[in-house]
């Protein structure tokens, strides 16, 4: 008996928006980092599995307040409440970001569950990234306010995000949006990014 095997083909949600971003202006431009590996990480942070994820994870310790993030080569952890966070990774399998997270904390209660396709990833580079924002952000993103590291869940346009400035400068921007709204988004920002000019195909 022969088996028939197939083969998954991961596919973005944002698809075929490659060509519109290309358009944009260096000022503003927008351009989609895919299949970024996400996990949600539950787990008392005054617990032994709280340091045991941090020691996983290459970072110094879990953010313990609200907005802050924590970093390491290509992870990095959002803080989404007192015992929850996000932790995202441009370079491991989800799976095997799930494994690593869930054997550090699940003999002390903790939980990680691989969230990866529920988002994807957009950044917005360019003197104007702060500009486009600001059309649909209430939150104040002077870098005075929301510098490097600096991450806040919040709406932008009519989409929920989490927003994590990459720089002090204003001008580099990480956005995670839900998988259903990531064409509503993509086309939102395109839309803001195009007053600063746009390369028309000829």
């Amino acid at each position: 008996m022969v088996r028939a095997t197939a083969s998954l083909t991961r596919h973005s949600p944002l698809e075929g928006f490659a060509e519109q971003f290309a358009r944009l202006p260096a000022s503003a431009a927008v351009a989609e980092e895919p299949f970024v590996a996400m996990v949600d990480l539950w787990v008392d942070p005054s617990s032994p599995g709280a340091a045991a994820a941090a020691r996983a994870l290459g970072v110094d310790a879990l953010p313990r307040t609200a907005s802050t993030t924590a970093t390491a080569a290509d992870v990095t952890v959002i803080w989404f409440g007192p015992d929850e966070w996000l932790v995202t990774s441009t370079n491991e399998a989800p799976e095997d970001l799930e494994s690593r997270l869930r054997q550090a904390v699940a003999e002390h209660g903790g939980a990680a569950v691989d969230v990866s396709a529920q988002r994807t990833t957009l950044r917005l580079r360019g003197e104007h990234a702060r500009d486009v924002l600001a059309k649909g952000c209430s939150i104040d993103l002077h870098p005075s306010a929301f510098a490097t590291g600096t991450a806040v869940q919040t709406m932008l346009g009519q989409a929920a995000v989490v927003l994590t400035s990459l720089d002090d400068d204003g001008t580099d921007y990480r956005v995670l949006v839900r998988s259903s709204f990531a064409r509503y988004l993509a086309e939102w920002l395109v839309d803001g990014a195009e007053e600063f000019g746009v390369d028309w195909p000829h």
